[in-house]
C-alpha cells in the first residue's frame, strides 16, 4: 500500500509539473489527477498543497465542494441523473426511486460488481426532454418510460 502511495504522489508531482504554470491551475491539476487515477486519491492533496503554497484545507475544500470530484473510483459506468427543478416536476424522483431500487444502491454509490455509479446533477440541459439523464457523457431525454429505464440499466449491467 506504502508503494501506491508513493507512486500516487510520484505521478501527481508530474501533473503539477505539467499543468502549475497556467492561470489558476488548481482545478486543471484536480482534472487532471482525476482523469488518470478515476478519482483524486488523498496521497495526491498535500502534494498539490505544497506545490501551489496553499493548505491542505484549501485543496480539501475545493475537492469537497465540487461534486464531479469523486474520493473513491467510480464504477466502469457512469449513470447521473438530473434533479434539478424542471425534471422533478417531470418525474425524476419516480425514475430515481426506480433505478435504485433496480441496481441496489442509492446516489453517490456505486455496484458491488463495480459497473455503475450513480449520481445526482443539478441540470443537464435538456429541461424540454425531462426528466433526463447522462450516462458515460451521453445524454438522454424522457427517462420516465419504463423501457428507457430497462434500457439504461441493461446497457449498464452488459
Amino acid at each position: 500500500m506504502q508503494q501506491a502511495g508513493t507512486q500516487i504522489a510520484a505521478r501527481t508531482a508530474e501533473i503539477i509539473s505539467e499543468l502549475r504554470g497556467l492561470e489558476g491551475p488548481l482545478l486543471p491539476i484536480l482534472h487532471e489527477i482525476q482523469h488518470q487515477f478515476g478519482h483524486v486519491p488523498a496521497e495526491s492533496l498535500p502534494v498539490i498543497a505544497q506545490a501551489l503554497n496553499i493548505s491542505n484545507a484549501e485543496v480539501h475544500g475545493v475537492v469537497t465542494f465540487y461534486h464531479d470530484y469523486r474520493k473513491e473510483p467510480a464504477g466502469r459506468h457512469v449513470l447521473k441523473l438530473c434533479q434539478a427543478e424542471a425534471c422533478q416536476s417531470m418525474g425524476s424522483d419516480a425514475v430515481a426511486a426506480k433505478l435504485k431500487q433496480l441496481l441496489g444502491i442509492g446516489f453517490h454509490e456505486t455496484t458491488k460488481d463495480g459497473s455503475v455509479t450513480l449520481e445526482p446533477v443539478y441540470c443537464l440541459g435538456l429541461c424540454a426532454c425531462a426528466p433526463s439523464a447522462m450516462l458515460d457523457g451521453e445524454v438522454i431525454g424522457r427517462v420516465s418510460d419504463p423501457e428507457t429505464i430497462d434500457e439504461i440499466v441493461e446497457a449498464v449491467r452488459g
